[in-house]
């Protein structure tokens, strides 16, 4: 009786599991080999040649240009951020957590249209950056500040629970032995929350690596100047230069899952660290 009725369960599961690897298949697996064969159907030579145009050169310089200013902005502003989520009390704070995660829902399209709004002709700020001398909309600082917008959330979400787990009380204890709070953030509080900022940073390379919407709208898409590796794609496509497009969208995807990988071996080290010494303790 207890084998009959656990066919069904075992029934069902298995059913779950295949339509689940169906789904993941159809969605991600199908997609990405068909993205594999469009850039590798003629062979490496002519991936090389893609690889080694100037306009591929400068599209993808300008993408790891913008990622990396993203991970450092929002490596510094996103912790800080993180802190005073979970550090502090004050009125709005709610508002302010709520607000962090408006990036997550906001179209990247609707983000270009505020920067246009805000940097174009007549825009609000438009004034300042003449002031300034300085060209926002369709140059770099706007393309810089999308893509910054746009993946704001990841460091602060992945540190804030860390933080929490940790508390406070090694930092008392140093402040007590007499450490400076300088001190104590680079000798106390940075290791602790290491592997949260290590998430944040690699979810906001991903991120940033495949952001179109936003940096189309802003950068004029002018190839050599202010053209990232996405806009490249879309306009090869548009120029019916379909090897170039296969292989800069075979780098950006290889990319962007490299990093998720690096991630997920990442988190299930620190859980086995964390099992290791829970047992040690």
């Amino acid at each position: 009786m207890a084998e009959r009725a656990g066919r069904p369960r075992a029934g069902v599961r298995a059913s779950l599991i295949a339509a689940a690897v169906l789904y993941v298949g159809a969605l991600v697996l199908l997609p990405v080999g068909s993205l594999l064969r469009g850039a590798l159907g003629g062979g490496l030579g002519p991936v090389f040649e893609v690889l080694a145009r100037p306009d591929v050169l400068s599209a993808l310089g300008m993408t790891a240009r913008l990622t990396a200013l993203a991970v450092v902005v929002n490596g510094a502003l996103g912790t800080a951020l993180a802190f005073v989520l979970v550090r502090d009390r004050f009125v709005g704070k709610r508002v302010l957590s709520a607000l962090v995660d408006v990036p997550f829902a906001l179209s990247p399209v609707a983000v270009g249209v505020v920067l246009l709004a805000l940097f174009g002709k007549g825009g609000l700020l438009r004034p300042i950056a003449d002031a300034l001398g300085v060209e926002v909309v369709f140059a770099w600082p706007a393309m810089a500040m999308a893509t910054s917008f746009v993946t704001l959330p990841f460091v602060a979400r992945e540190v804030g629970p860390v933080l929490e787990e940790m508390g406070t009380d090694q930092e008392l204890a140093a402040y007590t032995l007499g450490a400076s709070p300088l001190t104590t953030f680079f000798r106390v509080t940075l290791p602790g929350i290491r592997w949260g900022l290590a998430y944040g940073a690699t979810l906001t390379m991903a991120r940033a690596i495949g952001e179109f919407g936003a940096v189309l709208l802003v950068s004029g898409g002018v190839a050599g100047q202010t053209e990232t590796a996405t806009v490249f794609v879309y306009r090869a496509l548009e120029d019916r230069d379909e090897r170039g497009a296969y292989v800069v969208a075979t780098v950006l995807a290889l990319a962007s899952i490299g990093l998720l990988l690096l991630l997920d071996v990442a988190r299930r080290k620190r859980g086995s660290r964390v099992e290791v010494e829970g047992k040690g303790g």
